[in-house]
């Protein structure tokens, strides 16, 4: 309205500039009700059964993610999985914040809050900054300990209690979440990256070296102590199957070649010849199936996580390693194994007469480390 509400100049401006007002305090109060309904990519999908997929998953909760904002931080972005719908939910430009998960209730999260990103520091690892817990729509933040404190924190299913990795240390500690008292120690038996707790409580799994192998997945009894070797050659980033049938994880084989000679890996700045894109595998906690989910040459796929059905998986599309986010997909896990392009090494060697798709790319910034959850958020 042009005055703005200083001056209302009739009887039925008044009633509108009344109702107006009701509708965006009402709009407000609902924590993420105000976000547009569809995504900007809904219109540009070429592909029939990308479409579908996009459809078909536009109601299936929400995920979190990291995120460059327009200031440069890294903050904490929510959308639907089909990439509507999205809201930053943190707005900290003098922090980053990094890794987030909901918390199994879905009505919290937990994620690491760090400050300025200094170069040459791996902040996949999620050791540095301070631990924060906070509401799902990133209300009312509440940090754990100190700088570096809780290292790679990961609850338990009835977020009783909090793990964490201690690498340097050598140990695994779980500490009770509401006293943050250290309730038991384990060595941490080769396990150094990405500490996750199974959604049965029974086991964690990691990223280890173990039998004289370098990154790679185990499986570790919190009973019997207990560590299984579930993946082979290179892997990290592990996340379980919310059934706990096993996990899903990133696994580099540096002997499949690529289709162009190493061309696109010297258009990037890695070596040609000692270097191979990684893909998606899953295998069963005891590391008896193998299979791969989705490989797309000259990507590193990273960051896999499934939904709270077991239906689906995001991954973020990275163009070089070690860096942090990049652009992020959806697969239906009945559709695999797909190969998103062509490769001709993993399909004759992984799996031949994989799929082309459908794959799902989502209009959304690059993301690291997405997190599914199918708990309402501000009431939807």
């Amino acid at each position: 309205m042009k005055r703005q509400f200083c001056v209302l100049e009739s009887a039925s401006e008044a009633i509108c500039a009344g109702a107006l007002i009701a509708v965006l305090v009402l709009l407000g109060s609902l924590n993420l009700a105000i976000l547009p309904a569809e995504g900007r990519a809904a219109t540009e999908i070429k592909d029939p059964e990308a479409k579908k997929l996009y459809n078909e998953v536009a109601e299936k909760g929400w995920i979190i993610f990291s995120a460059k904002s327009e200031k440069g931080d890294y903050d904490l972005f929510v959308s639907r999985p089909n990439g509507s719908g999205l809201r930053n939910i943190t707005h900290t430009p003098e922090y980053n914040e990094l890794g987030a998960r909901f918390l199994p209730d879905g009505k919290r999260i937990i994620y690491r809050r760090v400050g300025a990103l200094k170069p040459k520091v791996d902040y996949r690892e999620l050791i540095y900054g301070v631990l924060v817990i906070a509401n799902a729509d990133g209300s009312n933040p509440r940090t754990i300990g100190g700088e570096g404190d809780y290292p790679w924190a990961t609850l338990s299913p009835d977020m009783k209690q909090l793990a964490c990795l201690y690498k340097k240390e050598g140990k695994i500690r779980i500490f009770d979440f509401q006293t943050l008292k250290m309730v038991k120690e384990m060595p941490r038996q080769g396990i150094f990256w990405q500490l996750d707790w199974s959604p049965d409580g029974k086991e964690f799994c990691g990223t280890a070296n173990v039998e004289g192998q370098e990154w790679n997945i185990v499986t570790y009894g919190l009973e019997s102590g207990k560590v299984t070797l579930i993946s082979r050659v290179l892997d990290c980033t592990p996340d379980w199957f919310p059934d706990s049938r096993g996990c899903i994880f990133s696994h580099r084989n540096p002997s499949l070649a690529s289709d162009d000679g190493g061309a696109t890996a010297r258009k990037v700045g890695e070596h040609p010849n000692s270097y191979s894109w990684t893909m998606i595998m899953m295998a069963d906690r005891a590391g008896k199936d193998r299979k791969l989910v989705v490989a797309e040459q000259y990507k590193h796929l990273y960051f896999a996580n499934l939904s709270p059905d077991n239906k689906y998986v995001i991954y973020s599309r990275l163009d070089k390693d070690s860096t942090l986010a990049g652009p992020m997909a959806i697969v239906r896990l009945a559709d695999t194994p797909i190969i998103d392009g062509s490769w001709h090494a993993v399909e004759e060697q992984y799996a031949k007469h994989a799929k082309r798709g459908p794959v799902l790319q989502l209009d959304l910034p690059p993301g690291f480390h997405p997190f599914w959850t199918y708990a309402k958020l501000g009431g939807k």
